[in-house]
């Protein structure tokens, strides 16, 4: 419970002092005055999101007070608010103005509306859909991740080759069940027979606990549950770690990468709002509100959380890569039968 309260001190005091700075300097560099006067007509923002409420909640507090319009938060997981989104479509309903998860690249195209926000020109290489139907908002790194007490940091492996020689973590090694996206960038790298080979030695040696839940396995991790994590969120490792949890991170080649986006409704009720809120999420201010959290940036201008945690990939080879619905669904089978094998 310390933990919690020193977490929800500290982003109470984060909202007040972004408050403060905007007191300060006047308008947000990511309000446009039409579009505001425009969106204040409009009154409401519906926003579907994954981010939990101790991070979006004082994030929204944060437009809210900038722009007067009143914003309605529906958070759920990632199935979720695709299958929510998609009952409503086929309704005909109009209910939400903007949604901002790890898989908008999922949503079919009608669903989303092109727009070309001003602060995307401050985002790096490929943090925009080629068609603008979605901005990335934070980046999603994968890494593997350790307990301090019980693993040392110079006995951490250096290869997937090394690390799954390590039959003395047997039993003590998880990974969440929906780690599709680097489970795919590992057979890019290694090709498909290596990759394989790689793995089976890794399952054989190791038997690595199959989990349900990025969070729950950075806690578990820093708990001791778990000694090692196979894979994780790297922002949640580091989340975790901030509010005192014994856990840290370290790198392998290669380094998978997809993106938490925003994208705006093709049938938002408040599309003005919609537009200036999407663009508000790639802010500066945005998102250096959200690395105090261990959201890692789309914006060079934005520093991580610790600082210079991007340093820690010099030299591997980083690949972001995102997962069509069909591509899900192939990954997930070669998962399962990797880490699931029948008996």
């Amino acid at each position: 419970m310390t933990a919690l309260r020193s977490l929800l001190a500290a982003t109470f005091a984060l909202t007040i002092s972004g408050l403060g700075a905007l007191a300060q300097t006047g308008k947000p560099e990511w309000i446009d005055d039409t579009l505001l006067e425009a969106a204040k007509k409009e009154g409401n923002l519906v926003v579907y999101t994954t981010t939990n409420e101790r991070e979006a909640l004082p994030l929204w507090k944060l437009f809210e007070d900038a722009t007067g319009i009143k914003v309605n938060v529906v958070r759920a997981s990632d199935s979720q608010i695709l299958g929510r989104a998609m009952i409503e479509a086929r309704a005909r309903q109009k209910t939400w103005d903007i949604v901002q998860t790890a898989n908008v690249q999922k949503f079919p195209a009608v669903m989303l509306a092109p727009v070309d926000l001003p602060e995307g020109k401050n985002l790096v290489k490929g943090a925009i859909a080629p068609d603008k139907r979605w901005y990335a908002v934070y980046a999603n790194y994968n890494a593997p991740a350790y307990n301090t007490k019980y693993v040392k940091r110079d006995d951490l492996p250096k290869t997937f080759e090394d690390f799954a020689k390590r039959s003395e973590w047997k039993a003590k090694v998880a990974i969440d069940d929906t780690d599709t996206v680097w489970l795919a960038v590992l057979f890019d790298h290694y090709g498909e027979a290596k990759a394989r080979e790689i793995l089976k030695e890794l399952v054989t040696n190791l038997q690595p606990v199959i989990v349900d839940g990025h969070l729950a396995l950075a806690r578990s991790v820093a708990a001791g549950e778990y000694w090692i994590a196979l894979n994780n969120y790297l922002n949640l490792t580091l989340n975790v770690k901030m509010a005192g949890g014994a856990t840290d991170f370290w790198m392998l080649d290669p380094v998978s990468l997809f993106w938490g986006a925003v994208g705006v409704s093709a049938n938002a009720p408040n599309p003005n709002a919609a537009r200036l809120a999407a663009n508000f999420q790639i802010s500066r201010e945005a998102q250096t509100f959200l690395a105090k959290f261990g959201r890692l940036p789309t914006r060079p201008d934005v520093e991580t959380n610790p600082p210079k945690v991007l340093d820690s990939m010099s030299g591997l080879s980083v690949t972001a890569k995102l997962l069509s619905a069909e591509d899900e669904k192939k990954w997930s089978a070669v998962f399962s039968e990797i880490f699931k094998p029948r008996p």
